[in-house]
């Protein structure tokens, strides 16, 4: 592919998840603009782009992925159909952003990677957490030894089974191992394992299980995982879907020889306390909270940065989901 001036994009699945974290975004960054959008259902397609003022609409993803205007697209379905639409936009020759997971497992991804090489085409995993400003502090901070050697990492998500964390869609997916390729962990763990390898790198061995406790639907509402990473720091991960909601939890805690930092993944507070003494710090997500990853992502397509969260690097993650949910 050579290089274009102007990343013009098209967005598969246009639904309640483009609408502020990542949609308008496309029109925001320099050297970018949203040309199409693309759902099943045309009149809400229609209606997506009347009220986002993007030129046009389609109900079929093959007529929008071979619309010439078209260089990029962006991949916003539920998982199941990601392999499927990334296969038919990189061998049309677009440029490829999608949403996490990446795939519904470990072999879907493998065929995309293996894809992405025959067609020497450019793919992005939007694990836009990466290029967020209190990650980034994070990684920053470990890196500088702020609390010492780290030697743990926990991480709980303990929430009710009708949690504000989770997006609300017309149709309740993401409990359908078939659609989602697991059940809420699926949903959430991406972001949470893909930050921890992004800042410890990746992990050495791991072991878990999953249980399906409440039987509410037929995904797992249990999960528990553990990883040893890089240097000898161990990880523990509890995730659980039908809590109290007296003790729903989202909280991360990286504990070191002197210190510790502790962090929620969907919110913005971070603490840090240390022996010259405790620290919090608010951090003020974006608007649109995929803006500073699609900035990185449109430079990427440019040919001015690398790229900055490969296929590669989402298997990462996805292999420790995986490894985590079946037990093995």
């Amino acid at each position: 592919m050579n290089n274009p001036e102007i990343i013009s994009w098209g967005i598969i699945g246009c639904g309640d998840v483009t609408e502020k974290k990542s949609g308008p975004a496309f029109n925001k960054v320099s050297h970018s603009n949203l040309i199409a959008v693309m759902r099943r259902n045309a009149a809400k397609a229609a209606d997506y782009a009347k009220r986002h003022t993007v030129p046009s609409w389609y109900d079929d993803a093959a007529a929008l992925i071979n619309d010439p205007r078209i260089n990029a697209v962006y991949i916003a379905t539920p998982p199941k159909f990601h392999e499927e639409y990334a296969i038919q936009a990189l061998k049309a020759g677009k440029y490829v952003y999608v949403e996490k997971p990446v795939a519904i497992d470990v072999a879907a991804c493998k065929r995309m990677i293996d894809c992405e090489a025959a067609t020497k085409g450019k793919l992005v995993v939007a694990h836009y957490r990466r290029a967020l400003p209190m990650f980034l502090a994070i990684k920053k901070w470990i890196g500088e030894n702020k609390i010492g050697k780290v030697k743990l990492i926990d991480l709980k998500m303990l929430q009710p089974h009708h949690s504000s964390i989770i997006a609300n869609t017309e149709e309740f997916w993401r409990v359908d191992p078939a659609i989602a390729g697991g059940g809420l962990f699926f949903d959430l763990a991406p972001h949470q394992l893909d930050i921890i390898s992004f800042i410890f790198g990746d992990a050495v061995s791991c072991s878990g299980m999953s249980l399906q406790q409440a039987k509410y639907y037929e995904a797992e509402d249990a999960v528990t995982g553990y990883l040893r990473l890089p240097h000898n720091v161990m990880f523990t991960g509890t995730w659980h879907f039908t809590m109290p909601e007296m003790i729903k939890e989202d909280n991360c805690t990286i504990i070191g020889e002197t210190g510790f930092i502790r962090f929620p993944f969907f919110g913005n507070q971070v603490e840090i306390n240390t022996s010259e003494g405790n620290e919090t710090i608010n951090f003020e997500h974006p608007q649109h909270i995929q803006q500073p990853m699609i900035d990185k992502v449109v430079q990427y397509f440019l040919g001015n940065q690398p790229n900055p969260c490969t296929l590669t690097d989402a298997l990462v993650s996805l292999k420790i989901m995986e490894q985590f949910k079946n037990g093995i």
